[in-house]
């Protein structure tokens, strides 16, 4: 027996809409699940760069930990306020929703960092290549950072020469392992946190170990999602027509 209710039944399209609402919620959710993230991972550092601010702005006692900041401020502050907001602004440009539907914006907030990215790399080459070494910094660390500085230059150089050329995959690409390299910080919290769990207070060399895995792991794990992204469809060459 069929039982009349007197409602009329959705019409299709409303019942469709209805169906792909949750997935589509589902999809959003998923589209944030990275940037946030990478927001989670650079919390430490970004605090720690305010507390240091905070210190040169208030006048705080000058130690020997703190004195070569004192003595040039310049390129530490340039340092915090470009990696802060290299790694927060960088985190929203792997929202792959976004850039879809904004590029305009995902294009104004990519040069922008990487005029921000530059500002990162260079003063902190220059605070390795200029600042009295605090105390535990050996020469392996020092090497370390040169290289590893260098590095995330010469990868957001690349990145904004390829898209210059046109060459969007290769721009991911190279911007991606400078962001890795940049967000070095975040993972050196970890990697020093286990050392110091599991070893205790470093020594010079552990310390050089255990500030260079935060990097390692950052480009290991930004190679994975390089590679693991489909390559781009192979273009068909036009047939020839005989005469």
């Amino acid at each position: 027996m069929t039982t009349n209710t007197g409602q009329a039944p959705d019409p299709p399209q409303l019942a469709s809409k209805k169906t792909k609402a949750p997935a589509s919620a589902k999809a959003v959710s998923k589209e944030w699940l990275l940037p946030a993230a990478l927001l989670a991972l650079s919390a430490v550092p970004l605090a720690a760069g305010a507390f240091r601010l905070s210190e040169l702005a208030g006048g705080a006692e000058i130690t020997p930990a703190n004195a070569r900041f004192f003595a040039s401020p310049l390129p530490v502050v340039l340092h915090i306020l470009s990696a802060s907001m290299y790694a927060f602004l960088g985190a929203f440009q792997f929202a792959t929703g976004l850039r879809q539907r904004m590029p305009g914006w995902h294009r104004a907030a990519g040069r922008f960092l990487v005029l921000c990215g530059l500002l990162v790399g260079l003063s902190g080459l220059w605070m390795t290549l200029f600042y009295s070494r605090p105390a535990g910094t050996g020469e392996l660390l020092y090497v370390l950072r040169l290289l590893f500085g260098s590095a995330m230059v010469v990868s957001i150089l690349l990145g904004f020469a390829a898209i210059r050329r046109g060459n969007a995959n290769r721009h991911r690409a190279w911007m991606m392992r400078g962001y890795a390299i940049g967000l070095g910080a975040g993972t050196q919290v970890l990697t020093q946190l286990v050392g110091a769990l599991i070893i205790g207070p470093p020594s010079e060399l552990g310390e050089a170990l255990q500030m260079g895995a935060g990097w390692v792991i950052n480009l290991a794990v930004a190679e994975w999602a390089i590679r693991k992204r489909p390559a781009p469809p192979a273009r068909m060459a036009s047939p020839r027509v005989s005469h």
